[in-house]
């Protein structure tokens, strides 16, 4: 009892949930780009159960931390820089997350080059989103758990702090969705914002350290200035 009252122990809880919203970013964009794809009546549903997967992931590697910290362990070497398990994965993670985004990019410069929106939507099942984004769970959740260790020497803390961010991220899932799939400006500066991820993926697994505050400062900007545009438009007299 006498440690729930520690102050060390609240400010741990206090910066990890911080940093834990601010890693979860580009997992609510990502589903909110991917839930896109799904009828309307099955969002809602993507929205929660992708969230859900993502707590579930990083509570299940952070009980599995000694197995998480054996994934530096070097396993080859490539021109002197030694590769590792977790660099393999970020690797990977940071591809499919590139091609993704260039993917959906190609898409909304190009319209005439997809198919019908019906057939499109009909196209993208429930399972094979949940597929794609728990694939993605797996690369920022492992980034989130070994930036969490070095932050609290805990499990609690850190479980609590992983539980208390994907509910302010649930919370923030509805207007976030919104305002992605209503403006096209937000939904280009959300791709990205997913090829600095992936672009910061692929750097991470080559041995090149990008810091993300740069690239989440940098996107924080880009979406402050569409959003005086945004508001500058809609005061605006009509016909100017």
């Amino acid at each position: 009892m006498s440690s729930l009252l520690s102050p060390d122990i609240w400010a741990s809880l206090v910066a990890l949930t911080a940093l834990e919203i601010v890693l979860g970013v580009d997992n609510l964009v990502f589903i909110s780009l991917m839930a896109n794809k799904l009828p309307r009546e099955a969002r809602d549903r993507v929205w929660k159960v992708g969230l859900a997967m993502a707590a579930i992931m990083r509570i299940l590697l952070l009980f599995a931390i000694t197995w998480v910290i054996g994934l530096t362990a070097p396993l080859f070497s490539i021109l002197n820089h030694t590769v590792s398990g977790r660099d393999l994965i970020l690797l990977g993670g940071g591809l499919f997350l590139l091609a993704k985004a260039v993917i959906e990019i190609h898409e909304q410069l190009y319209p005439g080059t997809r198919h019908d929106d019906r057939v499109k939507r009909t196209a993208a099942t429930f399972a094979g989103v949940l597929t794609q984004i728990a694939l993605l769970d797996v690369v920022f959740s492992l980034d989130s758990v070994i930036t969490a260790v070095g932050m609290a020497d805990r499990i609690s803390v850190m479980v609590a702090a992983v539980l208390i961010a994907v509910g302010v991220m649930m919370w923030m899932s509805r207007p976030v969705m919104r305002i992605v799939n209503e403006h096209p400006t937000i939904r280009m500066l959300a791709l990205s914002f997913l090829l600095l991820i992936g672009v910061s993926l692929v750097a991470e697994g080559g041995g090149a350290h990008l810091p993300k505050g740069y690239i989440y400062s940098a996107m924080g900007f880009a979406v402050l200035v569409e959003l005086l545009n945004m508001r500058m438009r809609r005061n605006q007299p009509a016909g100017s």
